[in-house]
């Protein structure tokens, strides 16, 4: 069996990465959605919840496993046995920054491969921030997220008024 794991904040999960772990979990026999647990950062989602809406997102795919981490992600591939990473790209400028992160885990655990897998364009311009900023303002990002997403937006961030 070969299972890979695509590591992310996913605060929140949208549409664009959706369209990566479908790609992802029609290569691997397994795939595993895995949320970054980083005390350091402020999310907007907790690891529960941002693990529910990943879960709800992406249950159309039997293959598809959301777990938790935090720590060195090397450290829960040996755990989850996965020598496989999954990344997405967006546009050129993710490409350093993932290529660095490779490289990095590279040298940490020269077993496990990272593979990069490029976004469709239509999704080429999202990111959970960029939503997350977007709707606080009023933007239109109903099409850019799943359902449950949405709904959770509209409940934690309220609207600013300008």
């Amino acid at each position: 069996m070969i299972r890979a794991v695509y590591p992310g904040s996913f605060d929140p999960i949208t549409n664009g990465h959706i369209y990566i772990s479908e790609r992802a979990a029609a290569l691997f026999d397994e795939l595993i959605v895995a949320v970054l647990v980083n005390p350091e950062k402020r999310s907007t989602f907790s690891e529960e919840e941002r693990q529910i809406m990943a879960r709800e997102a992406l249950v159309h795919l039997p293959n598809v496993k959301v777990k938790y981490f935090n720590g060195l992600l090397v450290d829960f591939m040996r755990q989850q046995q996965s020598r496989i990473i999954i990344r997405g790209l967006r546009a050129l400028s993710d490409f350093e920054y993932e290529f660095q992160l490779a490289q990095m885990n590279r040298q940490l655990a020269p077993e496990i491969e990272t593979f990069f897998i490029v976004t469709d364009a239509k999704y080429s311009y999202l990111s959970s921030r960029a939503i997350k900023d977007a709707f606080q303002f009023g933007g239109a990002v109903r099409d850019m997220v799943p359902p449950g997403v949405y709904r959770r937006l509209r409940e934690r961030i309220p609207p600013r008024n300008l």
